[in-house]
């Protein structure tokens, strides 16, 4: 399979440069989510040390037995929360209908960022070193989602400080996603994360270079590797940033391949995923910046927090009941 040239963006002259310098990144940043609806940034500011710390720790965490990950997942149905074990989510179910579960366990915080929510989500006191680790990431990312709200606002033509204070208290939900090593054949079709579109606004990952990995469909429908640059993040447009641009930024499908049944060494994969967003509360409607009378709104506004439940809803077969 061929890799994808992704745009690379080095977002470090926007924190850092003069105007003019600010306003070349947000270019570079917008024309790269108008083509691909992905990039690949650099100059972030976020630690390597402490990602490097997490993401041992993390896979510490997914080395221990079933029993002792299992007492961290919680009792409702969608699962935003907590550990998910392997069969209990297909993604693609919320294109494609009925499709096998996704290859992957993962440990998810929603809203960390929230004082109140500390005691709602689950801290696993082994390895000792995970609650604080994960802390120490909330706070890196949440304010890189805040720089990159700022670039956005400026690559859609927009003042700098309009999205303010949608994200002066946003939404944001960690998934750290580990992908074993798959001794048996996967059913037909079942992948390790199947194709979907991102629910929400950007998405921040932070992948390993393992075999089996992201994948994105180009306009010609075929599937092509996402290349993994050293201290860097992948960045993706969800659907609701589609909806909010008029599609002007693309949400493009994307998955999580399986490796090659002919590896003899580990295939095992471990992302460390966040998915950031307005606060929940925010009506999302069409950008004054992204329609016209030649380019209506394509879209009727919808709530933010109400459009991403509605997706995780129907990847866990949930109905409003639930």
């Amino acid at each position: 399979m061929s890799e994808f040239d992704l745009p690379i963006v080095d977002i470090a002259p926007f924190l850092d440069g003069d105007p003019q310098a600010r306003a070349q990144v947000a270019r570079a940043f917008g024309a790269a989510f108008e083509t691909t609806g992905f990039a690949i940034v650099t100059g972030h500011g976020v630690p390597e040390d402490l990602a490097r710390r997490l993401y041992d720790t993390m896979t510490a965490f997914f080395d221990q037995p079933m029993e002792r990950k299992t007492v961290f997942t919680p009792p409702e149905k969608a699962k935003g929360r907590g550990y998910l074990p392997i069969g209990i989510e297909s993604v693609a179910k919320t294109l494609s209908g009925e499709t096998p579960p996704d290859l992957c366990e993962a440990l998810v915080y929603a809203a960390p960022h929230r004082p109140e929510n500390d005691a709602t989500n689950y801290w696993p006191d082994d390895p000792p070193a995970l609650a604080g680790l994960v802390r120490a990431w909330t706070g890196e990312i949440n304010t890189l989602s805040r720089h990159l709200a700022r670039l956005s606002a400026l690559a859609l033509d927009l003042p700098e400080e309009y999205f303010d204070a949608d994200y002066a208290d946003p939404s944001l939900t960690l998934r750290f996603v580990n992908y074993p090593d798959q001794p048996e054949a996967p059913k037909p079709g079942q992948l390790r994360y199947g194709e979907h579109h991102d629910y929400g606004a950007l998405t921040i990952l932070r992948q390993d270079a393992a075999p089996g990995g992201l994948e994105i469909r180009d306009d010609t429908g075929v599937w092509r590797e996402a290349p993994v640059v050293p201290d860097s993040f992948v960045i993706n447009v969800g659907d609701l940033l589609a909806r909010w641009t008029n599609n002007r930024w693309r949400s493009t499908l994307h998955r999580v391949s399986n490796p090659p049944r002919d590896l003899t060494g580990s295939t095992r994969r471990l992302s460390m995923v966040a998915f950031t967003g307005p606060n929940e509360r925010t009506q999302i409607s069409c950008l004054p910046s992204c329609q016209s009378a030649e380019n209506p709104p394509l879209y009727q506004p919808v709530a933010c927090g109400d459009y991403v439940l509605s997706k995780i809803r129907a990847s866990h077969e949930l109905s409003e009941a639930d």
